[in-house]
């Protein structure tokens, strides 16, 4: 079984609370999220492939990508002269997930929320 996969309780006072508030922050950026997001479906996606999905400029799209790299969220391949963009791991899509399953809920006012009723994607 994999670690990541048993019961794991965070202490109030745990020594990473302040660390993870930054990492909450660098995710709560819409780009960055939608980024993310299109990480997680494509695997690897160079920043051209990225600003079309987000709908932003390259140029923007890079810099968010910066924080995300610098943040260890995303890691780099070179693929001759293009740079290719993934996901260090599952932990910021997961983070991400529940983000947007908490705002449904937030915006449900009473009904069932989607992620409650739709297939899991």
């Amino acid at each position: 079984m994999h670690a990541d996969n048993e019961s794991y309780e965070v202490n109030p006072d745990s020594e990473y609370v302040e660390l993870a508030a930054e990492v909450l922050g660098l995710l709560s950026d819409p780009t960055r999220i939608r980024i993310v997001c299109a990480l997680a479906q494509a695997s690897e996606l160079s920043v051209s492939a990225l600003a079309s999905i987000v709908k932003k400029k390259p140029s923007g799209v890079s810099q968010h990508l910066a924080r995300l790299r610098m943040a260890r969220i995303v890691t780099t391949r070179q693929d001759g002269t293009s740079v290719l963009y993934r996901l260090v791991d599952e932990h910021a899509l997961s983070l991400v997930t529940e983000a947007v399953k908490q705002a449904e809920h937030a915006v449900s006012h009473g009904a069932i929320p989607p992620h409650h009723t739709s297939p899991a994607q």
